[in-house]
């Protein structure tokens, strides 16, 4: 016959196993869970050294023609990236031939060169403003271009091959209201 002590402990255990797993199960979904702000998110991979002449493209539908969002820019940087900042040419065409071409400069690193961005291994993420409550007024597909256009301090030509880029990404989010 089991006393008192012994019920409670068999009946304790598979309790705390449960518990456990369904903190498990809690901690996964968190971090899994669907951004619900984001309506387009893309990176590419830029092998070895990102040249000058490469253009990395990304092509999507807009979300509606009536609401507004914010798009932004994504880099990936590694420890071989050696600028304090970043100099992109961003074209957006529009569906029926307009275009939107913007040279944007973004800060890198921090005066002691520590690099800014997401991440505790050595590379960064950073998520850089496009262009703030953009509204898509055409219907159809849209093409996003980038590419850098980085120059050394007291020189004429650009950087050919830019090393230290991993990724380039592009996304589009719903404005946060607060």
């Amino acid at each position: 016959m089991l006393s008192l002590t012994q019920i409670r402990n068999q009946i304790r255990i598979p309790m705390q196993k449960s518990s456990a797993i369904l903190f498990c199960l809690g901690i996964f979904l968190v971090f899994t869970s669907c951004d619900s702000s984001h309506m387009f998110d893309a990176y590419k991979s830029v092998p070895g050294a990102w040249n000058k002449d490469d253009v990395v493209q990304f092509n999507f539908t807009q979300p509606d023609t009536t609401n507004a969002y914010n798009l932004f820019v994504n880099v990936r940087n590694n420890n071989d990236y050696k600028y304090s900042n970043l100099f992109l040419i961003v074209d957006l065409e529009f569906p029926h031939g307009k275009s939107l071409t913007d040279t944007l400069e973004y800060k890198m690193a921090k005066p002691n060169g520590e690099f800014l961005g997401e991440g505790a291994s050595s590379i960064k993420e950073n998520k850089l403003w496009y262009k703030d409550h953009f509204i898509f007024n055409e219907s159809g597909n849209y093409k996003v271009k980038i590419q850098h256009a980085m120059r050394e301090s007291g020189k004429v030509n650009g950087v050919i091959n830019l090393e230290g880029i991993t990724d380039v990404g592009f996304r589009i989010e719903k404005p946060t209201t607060h």
